[in-house]
């Protein structure tokens, strides 16, 4: 591995976000398995509101974590809900926070994606001073390319930074942060990515956000699910080097990585530790 490689993925690894799902178990998971000097994400599940969301962003920053919340815009009522939403995490010390449409199906209420939300984010006077956004390197299973494309472009205006969606494929991730540089995006990009997952922790951790998500979860991430489970299918280690290797490109502005922990923090964060320690010792 050439040495600027080396440099890359120490740094990527260092400015590594974990995702956690808000489960009862959560809490106490990360406490005992993450330091406070990793920046925690907590999704937005359908099947237990906003609500659990916002809960345990308020316990993990009582402990002393760095917390982004998901405001999933298929989630929030109307601009009164997420003017609700905003004072509360405000309040809380919150000011950085990730924004996709989320899954609720149907809606809550009135905003469909995530792009009205932004906009009434910016008319509230831009409460947050980081807000993050998904992009699609690869297909979205049920929005056009087109639709994707021009929702980047929508949400440039609104956003501070970019996470990928699940993507295997180094080259294809490559391309995609070319593509989004030749359009003028010039957000800094989080590269979304489990750690070493275990197909049955996964199908578990499934089931727990709920029966009607987790179908929609399985059929469209299958065949990232599928490179997950199957043996030799996915090594995180390998994808990390490839993706460093991209980072080292002028122009590519890769801020760091985007945990998938699907709430195995602990293996994840060990993982993490690991992979730190080696880059570090081959310097």
């Amino acid at each position: 591995m050439r040495n600027d490689t080396r440099l890359s993925v120490r740094r990527l690894v260092q400015r590594s976000r974990l995702e956690v799902l808000p489960t009862a178990s959560i809490e106490a998971a990360v406490r005992a398995s993450v330091p406070t000097d990793v920046t925690i994400t907590v999704t937005a599940s359908p099947a237990k509101g906003m609500a659990a969301t916002v809960d345990l962003t308020e316990r993990l920053i009582g402990h002393g974590y760095r917390v982004v919340p998901h405001l999933a815009a298929r989630m929030i009522v109307d601009r009164g809900d997420l003017d609700r939403l905003v004072a509360t995490l405000v309040g809380l010390g919150v000011d950085d926070v990730f924004c996709p449409a989320g899954d609720a199906d149907p809606p809550a209420g009135s905003y469909l994606g995530s792009v009205a939300l932004l906009e009434d984010l910016s008319a509230l006077g831009s409460p947050f001073a980081r807000v993050g956004v998904t992009g699609y390197p690869e297909a979205h299973p049920s929005i056009s390319d087109d639709v994707t494309i021009q929702s980047m472009w929508d949400k440039r205006r609104h956003a501070t930074y970019i996470v990928s969606n699940l993507c295997f494929d180094p080259k294809t991730l490559a391309r995609w942060v070319e593509r989004m540089r030749a359009r003028g995006i010039e957000l800094p990009v989080y590269i979304g990515m489990p750690g070493p997952v275990e197909r049955a922790k996964l199908l578990a951790m499934a089931t727990k956000i709920g029966v009607g998500q987790s179908m929609r979860f399985l059929k469209t991430h299958a065949h990232s699910f599928a490179r997950i489970a199957a043996p030799g299918g996915y090594d995180p280690q390998k994808f990390v080097s490839s993706i460093a290797a991209v980072a080292t490109k002028p122009g590519a502005d890769i801020a760091g990585l985007h945990l998938f922990t699907f709430n195995q923090v602990a293996e994840t964060e060990s993982w993490r530790q690991g992979l730190l320690t080696r880059s570090r010792a081959s310097a």
